[in-house]
């Protein structure tokens, strides 16, 4: 499980076959919890005032998790294999990916550095503009033609975005993933400089059953 996030608000990353014991932990730490199905997950509410909010990784889309109450349920769904397009982006580098179950199927990473902005002035600033702008053109073009070669002996059901906003919806719009533009996207992921280490949390963690907990107002 992976933890970040203030004091008042926290977040985790809990798979499927582990969110039972998970909600136990929650009750047994802030009391019993009513539960509430939300139109963006299940909302728990523990007696002490504490809420936890448990979204599932990837919409139900006609298979939904089986079980006998709605955490039994969420956990069922989050523990299919779905095949999940990543494409995980940042000026220092990239990693695109095929991930199901929360394991990297296949993958190609690497580096590419785009400079940082100046603030110089004139025409040394103008040139390095350019400069920088033909290094993201080429780190956009070269991530997208790996991902299509990737991506092309999997049938991928989702894509997940990550690193730089900016930089992945770029990616996602050359015409090489064309047949991919509208795939539903499952949600944002804030990662660091793509690398190896990198690409196997969060791919992860675009598998397992996204929790925010809420401690009580003071």
């Amino acid at each position: 499980m992976t933890v970040s996030g203030g004091t008042s608000s926290r977040v985790a990353f809990v798979p499927g076959v582990r969110l039972p014991g998970w909600v136990e932990r929650f009750t047994a730490s802030h009391g019993e919890a009513s539960q509430e199905e939300l139109d963006d997950g299940l909302q728990l509410r523990a007696a002490d005032g504490s809420l936890a909010l448990l979204q599932a990784p990837w919409p139900a889309d006609g298979r939904p998790g089986r079980g006998g109450d709605a955490v039994s349920r969420l956990a069922a769904l989050a523990s299919q294999p779905r095949r999940i397009g990543a494409v995980l982006v940042r000026r220092g580098g990239y990693s695109v990916a095929v991930v199901s179950a929360g394991a990297v199927l296949a993958s190609k990473t690497g580096t590419r550095h785009v400079q940082s902005r100046t603030a110089a002035g004139g025409w040394s600033q103008q040139r390095f503009a350019r400069r920088r702008d033909n290094q993201a053109d080429a780190l956009v073009e070269a991530v997208a033609e790996h991902a299509g070669r990737i991506f092309a002996d999997h049938r991928i059901e989702y894509l997940a975005p990550g690193g730089d906003r900016t930089l992945a919806e770029l990616v996602l719009a050359e015409p090489v993933l064309k047949q991919y533009a509208g795939m539903a996207r499952l949600t944002f992921l804030d990662v660091p400089d793509p690398r190896a280490a990198v690409l196997k949390k969060a791919a992860a963690q675009m598998c397992a059953v996204r929790i925010r907990v809420s401690d009580p107002p003071l």
